[in-house]
């Protein structure tokens, strides 16, 4: 909104003055960090109280691990606050309009939509196993990830004309790979496997957060270079004008991500649940796809990979196939647990290798 505001004034006033700022992505950003944090801030403690009250709270599965069944009766569903925030504040500061925008908002939403009725499910049942069945949210996920596949190989996708069916990687200039039936197979499996990603590693107080803002932020700072001209250009990046917009969603990310850490750090007042563990998936996965760098997702994200990985492996092939567990535990997250690490070290030990992971990403800017 602030954007259009802005613009109008440039347009129709010889001096706009300080506002003239409103047309800076790097100004929109920093606003959107602070707004998106203010209004998660004010937001957490009220909501806290009414989900007590309204006994919206956590029935723990049971994983072995007494840490583990510790948590039940901690409020669940904080992810609202995420949703909220980001939305609010990417309303706010962002050019609304922006195809870019506009694909990855209705993403986070539609995929924050799934697990608020998961979460429903589950406060119903009064369990930790009661949300909807695998099966079901298989299919409104795919129903979901066949459509945005569709609209990216469309003209209704915000790229240059030629670049929606292309794939890149790391390293590498020019596309690895083009044609429009492969591409779209390899974009509707991906974005089912990371929309799920950051679910699996939702387990312990803060783990998923944390690193979700190291790979939210990093694509920031890769949507800033190929929404730029001048960058893209020197860098050797394909220029999509209006991918620099996603750097203030980005941002407003960062800031709700910062304060809802406030409530969601060891010992944990809030949970996100599958409302803010979906929705971020979803952002993850929208984000990676309209960039270009779902090869880059297995480094960046690299800690959400192994989590998926441990727990696919352990559940479908280690219990399902051959009868017998392949880990103590799974995922990763309760394997170091189980080997006898405190819960916030395996937390901390955790967001350093994802923080890590992150700085090898963005090196792969100038390695090309």
């Amino acid at each position: 909104m602030f954007y259009y505001i802005g613009r109008y004034l440039a347009e129709n006033f010889q001096d706009p003055g300080f506002l003239r700022l409103l047309g800076y992505i790097s100004f929109r950003s920093i606003a959107a960090a602070l707004t998106s944090m203010a209004i998660t801030f004010l937001m957490a403690k009220p909501l806290i109280r009414y989900f007590h009250k309204r006994q919206f709270l956590d029935y723990a599965r049971n994983t072995g691990i007494p840490s583990a069944s510790d948590k039940s009766g901690t409020p669940t569903m904080g992810g609202i606050l995420i949703v909220v925030s980001f939305a609010a504040s990417t309303l706010l500061w962002s050019q609304v309009g922006n195809g870019f925008v506009i694909l990855v908002l209705f993403s986070f939403l539609y995929f924050a939509g799934l697990g608020y009725m998961d979460d429903r499910a589950k406060q119903s049942a009064r369990s930790g196993e009661g949300g909807h069945s695998e099966k079901l949210k298989l299919v409104l996920q795919g129903l979901f990830a066949l459509g945005f596949t569709l609209v990216v190989l469309s003209r209704l996708a915000p790229f240059p004309e030629g670049e929606g069916s292309l794939l890149y990687a790391p390293f590498f200039k020019h596309a690895v790979l083009s044609g429009a039936v492969i591409y779209g197979i390899f974009v509707f499996l991906y974005f089912i496997a990371v929309s799920n990603s950051v679910n699996i590693t939702d387990g312990l107080d803060g783990l998923a957060i944390v690193p979700s803002m190291f790979v939210v932020s990093g694509l920031g700072i890769f949507a800033y270079i190929i929404g730029n001209s001048v960058q893209a250009k020197y860098l050797q990046f394909t220029h999509y004008p209006g991918a620099g917009e996603l750097t203030v969603l980005a941002s407003a990310f960062a800031g709700a991500s910062l304060a809802f850490l406030w409530y969601n750090a060891y010992p944990a007042q809030i949970f996100m649940g599958d409302t803010g563990a979906l929705a971020i998936g979803g952002l993850i996965a929208s984000f990676t796809v309209l960039l270009k760098q779902e090869l880059l997702f297995p480094l960046l994200g690299g800690l959400f990979v192994v989590e998926a990985f441990t727990s696919q492996l352990q559940d479908k092939i280690g219990v399902s196939w051959i009868g017998r567990r392949l880990f103590h535990r799974a995922p990763l997250h309760h394997e170091l647990q189980y080997r006898g690490l405190a819960e916030n070290k395996v937390v901390v030990r955790l967001w350093i290798i994802s923080g890590v992971l992150a700085l090898l990403a963005l090196a792969t800017i100038k390695i090309r």
